[in-house]
């Protein structure tokens, strides 16, 4: 293969130049293989470059000697979708991964060998000869994908966070970890990198360490509000102590800092709730997160979890994380949903917006960024200080980014008046225009950029993508500079956005809000257009595909070369074209009714009506969503006696994909009582009767149709 994938001490590396990739971690076997190829094609146009994905024995060797590689199991198939999609791939090879499954991943049987004297996570000959067994099996699955053989696979991961939750420390950890690397390279896993989880303590031999960070802890013991989250603090300190802090291993970090890039993996894309702790992660959360880490120094953003999902069916035990198995936490039975950018049916959330605005601009200007050291000041900002502006600025000696963060999670923070910023050069500081931060805000901006011919000196806006009509013509070039004269930069903001140009030259800009950008897409047809939609839209086979509901509107910049079917042309919006969908079909109903109450739960029964049309049309390009409001501790949601669905309470409205079930016309709904003294953290408690919850509020349907 002639791409090359390398490091520095500072950033990552494609063909010698510095690379800033997005990475997002989506489980397959979470998720129905029918879906899988739209799934991707989500996760590619919320800018993600790279997919991880655990490869988890649990779900391959449930039973001793049996493989299942069939179904949502099928690792070949994923792998191949992948490429077809048009990403790379990471594996997460374990063999113990977490994950919030059961025994961290180890099939029952493996467990039972620990129980026998077999030293698990270790050089013990006999573990060593099942795990070898098992890759090759996955091996098998995914031979000729390796990148060297021009396939997607460019990363392997090699255990987790070993030594800091199970697993040897010291040297014989470190030893144990350069084990596994070389069986894997033996097997066939010769890839370009090879990463370890460096959080806590952790082992990583000769791998490359990735970080976390997360919003909350799901899985500390508390009942009550935790303390204000490190995360939102702009630092050079790499380690979240919060991750497995109930493990408490000593110790920060094994490796030398200096040697390796600021990377992560497991940035909370959401979290998993628990059942005695329930977090919910926002959009915000997760975007001043994420820009909190990029002003810290970051040079991949990873996520975990990027795409929700849920657990398959175990034939011997359920396979979630539980109590029952020996963990701290009691995870639900099938629900996955992780408050993930997308959800556990594939539904998009606000955080998948937030996280699309950083991505987007790695794309087009991340090769940039990775190169450019982050100078932090102030360096000792603490989490509860609500009054001092969290600032960096990432630069050489020419040119940068400022960014800054007013947010912190469960907090408010000051507002500040006739704020200024300044960028650091070596013939001084570029002073940018005072502007009002108000608290919960967060961002960055640019000054002394390359724009094509001209330069940017300062701007209070930020940059989204670049639109070319030669699309990819210069995604190789660092300065920004093209010789396509035809290219038109996508900024936005909402306060009065200052562009100041350096001499006359001027770059065409053209300027969003917030919102617009969050709802923007950049895709590539004939050439780059920005499509203006609130739902997800992708490139397929070289046409625009667009989801929406009954009514679909979009605007487009440049005006698309031809209307998309099923569009009419509608007029103008300043320099956006409009377009809308009409969809003159029937919307299915429902209603619910209490079949029975017990002591301590609520049973309902919910009937789904369908507009009077043949199934196969709602199969092609068509879903019902069903939305549950309920009050308790959880639910539990039957297809017939099948459970298909469970959650914990966190005051969300709950969406289930009836198309994901084949358009059931009845289901039945158990709800669970909640107890005002039940010992569990809950950021919105429900309205309580007479001390109790226990109770389905409301249920509702939207369409959701594609082109």
């Amino acid at each position: 293969m002639d791409t090359k994938y390398g490091y520095n001490s500072n950033y990552l590396m494609k063909d010698g130049l510095p690379w800033f990739p997005v990475m997002g971690e989506m489980h397959y076997t979470r998720y129905k293989e029918d879906l899988w190829e739209e799934s991707l094609r989500k996760i590619k146009a919320g800018g993600v470059t790279v997919v991880s994905t655990y490869v988890i024995w649990l779900h391959h060797e449930e039973e001793k000697g049996i493989f299942d590689f069939t179904g949502c199991r099928d690792l070949k198939r994923y792998v191949e979708l992948c490429k077809k999609v048009g990403l790379k791939v990471f594996l997460r090879l374990g063999p113990w991964v977490h994950g919030e499954c059961r025994n961290g991943g180890f099939p029952d049987w493996v467990v039972s060998l620990g129980k026998e004297g077999v030293r698990l996570r270790s050089d013990d000959e006999t573990y060593l000869f099942y795990v070898r067994r098992y890759w090759d099996c996955v091996y098998a699955q995914v031979k000729g994908q390796m990148h060297e053989d021009g396939g997607p696979v460019i990363g392997v991961q090699i255990e987790n966070e070993y030594g800091h939750v199970g697993g040897l420390q010291g040297e014989e950890g470190e030893a144990h970890m350069r084990t596994l690397m070389s069986l894997a390279k033996e097997i066939g896993f010769r890839v370009p990198l090879y990463t370890a989880t460096g959080w806590g303590g952790a082992c990583i031999g000769d791998a490359l360490p990735v970080m976390g960070g997360y919003c909350e802890a799901p899985w500390d013991q508390s009942t009550g509000e935790l303390a204000a989250n490190t995360n939102y603090i702009i630092s050079h300190e790499r380690n979240d102590s919060l991750i497995a802090c109930d493990h408490h291993v000593e110790g920060a970090v094994t490796f030398d800092e200096s040697k390796f890039p600021y990377l992560t993996a497991e940035l909370g894309g959401g979290i998993q709730v628990t059942s005695h702790r329930r977090p919910v992660a926002e959009g915000k959360d997760i975007g001043a997160m994420s820009t909190t880490k990029l002003a810290s120094g970051v040079a991949l953003l990873g996520y975990y979890m990027y795409h929700g999902g849920s657990n398959p069916k175990g034939k011997l035990s359920t396979l979630q994380e539980s109590r029952a198995t020996g963990y701290a936490n009691d995870l639900p039975e099938i629900n996955y949903d992780f408050n993930a950018p997308i959800g556990q049916y594939g539904t998009i959330s606000n955080t998948y917006k937030e996280i699309k605005l950083l991505a987007a601009f790695l794309q087009d200007f991340g090769a940039d960024l990775a190169a450019l050291p982050a100078e932090i000041a102030p360096d000792n900002v603490k989490p509860e200080d609500m009054h001092t502006i969290r600032k960096s600025c990432r630069h050489d000696s020419t040119h940068g980014y400022v960014f800054y963060n007013n947010y912190q999670r469960r907090r408010r923070m000051d507002d500040h008046k006739n704020v200024i910023f300044k960028g650091i050069t070596k013939e001084g500081e570029v002073v940018f225009p005072a502007m009002d931060l108000e608290s919960s805000t967060y961002g960055f901006f640019p000054y002394n950029m390359q724009l094509g011919e001209g330069v940017l000196v300062s701007a209070l806006a930020t940059p989204f993508c670049k639109l070319e009509s030669v699309p990819n013509k210069s995604n190789a070039v660092l300065d920004g500079k093209t010789a396509d004269k035809d290219v038109t930069y996508v900024f936005y903001g909402d306060v009065s956005p200052c562009y100041c140009w350096k001499d006359e030259c001027q770059a065409d800009i053209l300027h969003l809000t917030r919102e617009e950008a969050l709802n923007g897409w950049k895709v590539t047809l004939d050439r780059d257009y920005l499509v203006l939609n609130d739902n997800y839209v992708w490139v397929q086979d070289g046409r625009l595909v667009v989801t929406g509901g009954e009514t679909t509107r979009i605007r487009t910049y440049p005006e698309l070369a031809s209307v998309p079917e099923g569009f009419v042309k509608k007029g103008t919006e300043g320099r956006l074209t409009v377009y809308e969908r009409l969809r003159n079909v029937q919307a299915a109903k429902a209603e619910f009714v209490r079949i029975s109450e017990e002591a301590d739960n609520a049973v309902y029964e919910i009937k789904v009506s369908y507009p009077n049309e043949k199934r196969e049309d709602r199969l092609l390009g068509r879903d019902t969503l069903l939305w549950i409001k309920y009050a308790g501790f959880g639910m539990e949601v039957y297809c017939g006696e099948e459970k298909i669905n469970d959650h914990f309470y966190t005051g969300q409205q709950v969406p289930i994909s009836l198309g994901y079930f084949g358009f059931p016309e009845r289901l039945t709904v158990k709800v669970e009582a909640l107890e005002k003294d039940r010992a569990v953290f809950i950021e919105k408690w429900p309205d309580m009767i007479e001390g109790r919850a226990c109770r389905l509020e409301e249920v509702s349907v939207t369409e959701e149709y594609r082109a």
